[in-house]
């Protein structure tokens, strides 16, 4: 092993064997050792004795003396039994025993440690569950190993339940081994410094480490000092510890703060700090928490010479963090990488310099503390009697994370009055009531539910009342109304006990106070504590329980955590997640779920990883017919000309991306399909050379930093060749690419790159533009990606007794699941894993239910959701399940969803050991039939396809989705399978777009014309995309489907007109009164039946919508959401050889009818959407798919005018921010919405189709 790596081996092991202090001859020592058998009676002490038999001294493991036990005078939760160690011990395991020969066991017990015998501390399971497990009978001896070893002296356990038909009995064993460490205490004033004496080798890891205890909630720590004056400083402010970086004089006076990590850390209990410093980063470690942060690049080689302890203690050129704030109190195993400091400091080292009064033993200042743990929590006082001369006070602190609660109530009977001190909105206030007058209050303080301790002070006068915050006297109310208060009043601190004249208007205090103090007089809790002072119930003496909930904070993604006692919230808001802890994504992870839930077209935040680490960005999402696209755009997707200069050889273009670097990657691995188009515009500027020659261009594409690549759009990688080398069909055919041939004209080399693995393209390198008369232009498009793999990823189960098995699903603190499902069965079970007690399933429990079931250890748990409809309908169907430390959730398709609350004080970590099995389970019972689709468990895809393909009983994949989702195509669109989803066929729809949902619009002057020619009938090919022709030209029509929308201000306006070859006709037009006017002649020698409806005003400007349907005689006129006209034609019912159809002006008239023919000439001026006549689309034909069925003349303009609300022919892309929003804003609605302005002009002289850019080039003059 080379020494640089034996030399940190041995210094890790160093410092977890003193940091534990365990350190045997051999280095190791089993920390097993019983503990309680041999210690004297003295180390011994309870709360009570039933009798001296049942003493606490004989509540040792095994042993019979006695009554065989210890057992209290009363069983209630007040009692404890106490055990001295004789010195500080490291405690692993406790055992209890019921008392021998009897009924009386503890079911349920709590364990506190302590150094002195006072200010105990809680031990937790998980940080969370208080509770032990007890004993079921009296003889069977239950040991419960701690998770981690507690370092103390004293425990104490206090009993929570016990045998209902017996009482507290208990018999008890302790196992661990000695503990020995170096310790250091400084009074405020006093600190150590370390200097190296030699100059040290550089070395790639430093490691400082120390146990720490401290009343005081800011202090300096450390303080280290390195090259370049560049200093580390690790300081408690507020409790929290907080590491700073500084340089020299030029620093800032706070210098920059890098990390803060841990709370409550004035608490006077140790906790160990671990601070490493690596390379490229810092890892800050306190108790079982650890943050990293990157280093600035000045400390990547830096070391420390001097380290200043409890101070700082530096050559004057930097400011301290904390002016004249040392630490006041203990620390213990200081060791920086093999060297314990204060080991050496013991022993006068030379390398050790003491400054002030550093003396090696903890002075344990004590302070007894109460903890007002509930509603029913409240400590009751008696008046002093020498408050009868009208002089008094009364002090206290407290800390707390309430807003709102009581610290002080008494009465004043002379005045048929009440006092009440008590927190409002985070201020202290006192009022004062008395009968028949209006309460008089002051106020004072703020932000003083900060978790941190504070002080209040009340001082009264015969004259004078005062009420001071944290002896500030800015923060200070005065009253000059006197209070008497005497020996007979009784103070009630934070609640009042029941049955007494005692009231609380208020919320109960929860939280911590101490020093509490009458006339400074400190009252002595340890006697309220043993009923010999005062009354308390729902106390916890000697301890302050308050807990952060808040760190480490349990809200993911940037949520904001704020915390009262017994809970914490979690603020998701700007975030971009939901739910109690911010875990689940308010987005989608892809454009194509967006599609499926029936979006179109526009930018999308897309999560591409659900829950997990990556931040949800803005994307384009283009939903096409037949694909749905994800657009990334980079800084420059512009065709870009690149000039010729002598001065350079070489172009470089680079390109940043609009979305970071794991998302571009998780992008194109789930996509099916990624490209990019690579275009090289040129003019005597070769590009790739010959394929022996090396390559005058390049570009850099692929994950990470990506690699060279030398092939060009359209051309295989490593080929060296662009897509007419491969296509054998370049200009020259001695090269691979156009632009090699080197001619004096412009050509271009373009094509799109479709290799996943060398996307995105990163930069781009052009080599041969520095030639006189060269000249060159570039595109490096969008990157484009459609196809989410991982959403259409299914297995279909055939078989009750089949599932699929994966690894075991870690979700400790949060899972969420989520999964698409379809079925004909009534119940199965989609989800199950296990472990020893644990476990966690999803199953359908009936044709309407959904279960959520799991348990982390606090009993089983179940979340519902009945639905109204039936779930096994085989169509697909939604679920997500979420669990995290506040609550369980689950929600299936829109329903609303369930939420089950976590226990305040509950296990938290879900511990799995299990396969996972998906769509049954290990037992083979309760399998699920049908389809499951797209599982995703915090944030990860199952690839059920791949296990799937290798498992009997389960096939991959799963047709079948029109059923779900074929309400999406609108407007006769018809729903057509696909082997992952399914796509909109519009052809037989006068609509366009993914959903059929796109208007086909234009606009109309007067000389516009378009004829649609019904054709002889004809079988379309099964492939082909026109439009299917006419079959009416010989066969006789006897109904009739037509539907338009249409805009303008003429009247008469000529809307439709269809003719036949036997003079017979249908003409659709605004009459001269603005009413729709429907014309039939049916046969040629009779009269023209006229149809008027009844609605007016047509000719107004606003888009109005007709639907006219006729069956044989009978039609049906509908104008806009106007009632249905009825009609009856009299001459004849049938409409034959149709001949065409006509938009706009007539250009031919048989001359039969001379009006109509006035009529026809006339045309129309405006806008006309979305015609269909039967299953013809005449104007989609026309804009879209412009063929000899169609005649165009005069000018057609494509636009948007048969939108709902005057629109200008050529819109611009309107961008909406989340603010514009009225309300909340459902994720799945667009940010943007691009409408393209590409127009066409089709007929006329003039055409108006808008150039794509990857065709402009500069053309010689």
């Amino acid at each position: 092993m080379p020494l640089g790596i034996r030399r940190l081996a041995g210094i890790s092991a160093l410092i977890g064997c003193l940091l534990l202090g365990s350190c045997g001859t051999s280095g190791e020592e089993v920390c097993d050792r019983p503990l309680v058998s041999s210690l004297p009676p003295s180390s011994f002490r309870s709360s009570s004795q039933l009798s001296i038999s049942h003493g606490p001294v004989f509540a040792k493991v095994n042993r019979r003396e006695g009554a065989g036990g210890w057992s209290p005078l009363i069983s209630d939760r007040y009692q404890w039994l106490e055990v001295d160690l004789g010195r500080r011990t490291q405690i692993t395991a406790v055992a209890t025993q019921g008392r021998y020969g009897s009924s009386d066991w503890l079911t349920a017990y709590l364990l506190m440690f302590s150094d002195t015998g006072h200010n105990w501390r809680q031990h937790r399971q998980e940080d969370s569950l208080g509770a032990f497990p007890g004993n079921s009978n009296a003889d069977t001896v239950v040991q419960y190993k701690l998770e981690q070893p507690v370092i103390a002296r004293y425990l104490r356990l206090i009993p929570l339940d016990w045998n209902p038909t017996g009482r507290i009995g208990l018999r008890l064993e302790i196992y661990g081994c000695r503990y020995t460490s170096d310790v250091a205490n400084f009074d405020g004033s006093s600190s150590l410094v370390y200097r190296l004496s030699v100059r040290p080798s550089w070395m790639a890891m430093e490691i400082i480490s120390l146990k720490f205890k401290t009343q005081k909630n800011s202090g300096t720590l450390l303080h280290a000092e390195g090259l370049r004056d560049h200093s580390l400083t690790l300081v408690l402010e507020k409790g929290k510890l907080l590491l700073y970086h500084q340089q020299g004089v030029s620093s800032p006076s706070g210098g920059q703060l890098l990390v803060s990590l841990g709370s409550l850390l004035d608490d006077q209990h140790w906790h160990h700090v671990k601070l490493e410093r690596l390379s490229t980063h810092l890892n800050l470690t306190v108790d079982k928490n650890t943050q990293q942060v990157h280093v600035p690049a000045e400390l990547s080689h830096w070391h420390i010479h001097t380290l200043s302890l409890a101070a700082v203690q530096s050559h004057g050129l930097q400011k301290p963090i904390l002016s004249n704030r040392n630490f006041h109190g203990c620390m213990e195993n200081l060791l920086y990488s093999d060297l314990n400091l204060i080991h050496l400091a013991k022993h006068n080292s030379p390398q050790v310099t003491v400054v002030g009064n550093v003396t090696f033993s903890c002075a344990e200042p004590v302070s007894v503390a109460v903890t007002f743990t509930d509603s029913h929590s409240f400590l009751q006082l008696p008046g002093l009697t020498s408050w009868s001369s009208g002089l008094a006070s009364v002090a206290l602190q407290f800390r707390t994370w309430n807003k709102v609660g009581l610290l002080l109530t008494f009465d004043l009977p002379q005045q048929d009055g009440t006092v009440l001190l008590y927190l409002s909105e985070a201020r202290l206030r006192l009022q004062i009531s008395k009968a028949g007058r209006t309460p008089l209050e002051l106020s004072t303080g703020s932000g003083l539910n900060d978790g941190q301790w504070h002080s209040v002070e009340l001082n009264f006068r015969q004259d004078h009342l005062s009420i001071t915050v944290d002896k500030d006297e800015g923060a200070t109310a005065h009253t000059i109304i006197p209070l008497p208060l005497t020996a007979h009043s009784q103070l009630f601190f934070g609640g009042c006990p029941t049955q007494t004249e005692c009231r609380n208007p208020f919320k109960a205090f929860q939280g911590c106070m101490r020093l509490l103090t009458l006339d400074d007089q400190i009252v002595n809790l340890i006697s309220v504590q043993q009923r010999l002072l005062g009354n308390y119930s729902h106390l916890q003496i000697d301890m302050c329980g308050i807990v952060d909930r808040c760190s480490p904070s349990h809200c993911e993604h940037g949520g904001r955590c704020t915390q009262s006692w017994s809970t914490f919230h979690c603020n998701c808001s700007y975030s971009g997640y939901r739910g109690a802890t911010c875990h689940s994504s308010t987005y989608e992870q892809s454009c194509e779920v967006y599609k499926h839930k029936g979006n179109t077209s526009g930018h999308y935040y897309i999560d591409v990883d659900g829950s997990g680490p990556i931040k949800p960005q803005l994307i384009y999402c283009n939903m096409t017919e037949d694909r749905t696209w994800m657009v990334i755009q980079h800084n420059n997707t512009e065709l870009t000309r690149v000039q010729s200069s002598p001065e350079r050889n070489q172009h470089f273009a680079h390109f940043d991306y609009s979305s970071e670097e794991e998302q571009l990657a998780t992008i194109i691995g789930q996509s099916e399909h990624c490209e990019q188009e690579l275009s090289y515009h040129c003019r005597k500027s070769r590009l790739l050379n010959t394929l022996e020659g090396s390559p005058f261009s390049w570009w850099v594409g692929g994950p990470g930093s990506g690699q060279v690549h030398t092939y060009w759009g359209g051309a295989l990688p490593g080929s060296r060749q662009c897509a007419c080398g491969l296509e054998d069909s370049c200009l020259d055919p001695s090269h691979y690419c156009n632009c090699d041939a080197d001619y004096d004209q412009w050509t271009d080399d373009s094509g799109l790159l479709t290799h996943k693995d060398t996307l995105p393209v990163r930069s781009l390198v052009l080599g041969d533009i520095q030639r006189p008369g060269s000249e060159a232009a570039y595109r490096v498009g969008p990157l484009r990606c459609h196809g989410d793999e991982n959403f259409w990823n299914a297995a279909f189960f055939d078989k009750e007794t089949s599932y699929l098995h994966f690894p075991t699903f870690h979700g400790e603190l949060n899972a969420d699941i989520s999964f698409l499902f379809k079925t004909t069965s009534s119940s199965g079970v989609f989800l199950e894993n296990l472990g020893i007690k644990d476990f966690i399933r999803i199953e359908l429990s009936s044709s309407s239910e959904v279960l959520f079931s799991f348990d982390v250890g606090n009993g089983p748990l179940d979340v519902r959701v009945q639905t109204h409809l039936p779930l096994n309908d085989n169509r697909w169907h939604s679920v997500r399940a979420e669990r995290n430390v506040k609550e369980a959730s689950l929600r299936v398709d829109d329903f609303p969803a369930a939420t089950q609350e976590a226990p305040a004080d509950g296990l938290i970590h879900l511990q799995l050991n299990s396969q996972l099995f998906i769509g049954g389970t290990a037992s083979r019972q309760k399998g699920f039939l049908g389809c499951i689709r797209s599982l995703q468990l915090n944030g990860i895809t199952l690839d059920l396809e791949e296990r799937a393909k290798i498992t009997p009983g389960v096939r991959p994949g799963c047709p079948g989705h029109c059923s779900s989702y074929g309400l999406l195509c609108q407007n006769q669109g018809r729903c057509v399978e696909k082997a992952n989803g399914f796509s909109c066929d519009c052809r037989q729809s006068a609509f366009s777009g993914a959903f059929c949902h796109e208007e086909v619009s234009a606009s109309f002057k007067s000389t516009t014309s378009v004829t649609y020619i019904l054709k002889e009938p004809y079988e379309p090919s099964r492939n082909s995309s026109a439009l299917p022709s006419s079959i009416y030209s010989d066969i006789t029509l006897r109904a009739e489907n037509v539907s338009l929308s249409f805009r303008t201000s003429q009247s008469p306006a000529l809307l439709l007109h269809i003719s036949s070859f036997y003079r017979e006709y249908l003409t659709l037009l605004i009459n001269k009164h603005d009413e729709l006017e429907l014309r039939y002649k049916l046969h040629s020698s009779r009269d023209v039946e006229v149809l008027s409806s009844t609605v007016g005003t047509l000719a107004d400007g606003r888009l109005h919508t007709v639907t006219i349907r006729r069956l044989a005689d009978t039609v049906s006129v509908q104008v806009d959401h106007n009632a249905r006209e009825d009609f009856n034609l009299t001459a004849d019912v049938e409409f034959n050889g149709i001949k065409s159809l006509t938009l706009g002006r007539v250009r031919e008239s048989d001359g039969s009818d001379a009006e109509l023919a006035g009529l026809t000439s006339l045309g129309f001026t405006g806008c006309l959407s979305g015609v269909r006549f039967n299953s013809i689309s005449p104007l989609k034909a026309a804009l879209h798919h412009p063929d000899s069925s169609v005649i165009v003349t005069g000018p057609l303009v494509q636009s948007s005018c048969g939108s709902s609300s005057p629109v200008s022919p050529y819109p611009a892309e309107t961008t909406h921010s989340l603010s514009d929003q009225p309300g909340s804003v459902d994720p799945g609605q667009p940010l943007v919405n691009t409408i393209r302005s590409d127009s066409a002009l089709i007929g006329g002289n003039v055409l108006h189709l808008s150039t794509n850019k990857n065709n402009s080039l500069w053309h010689d003059s």
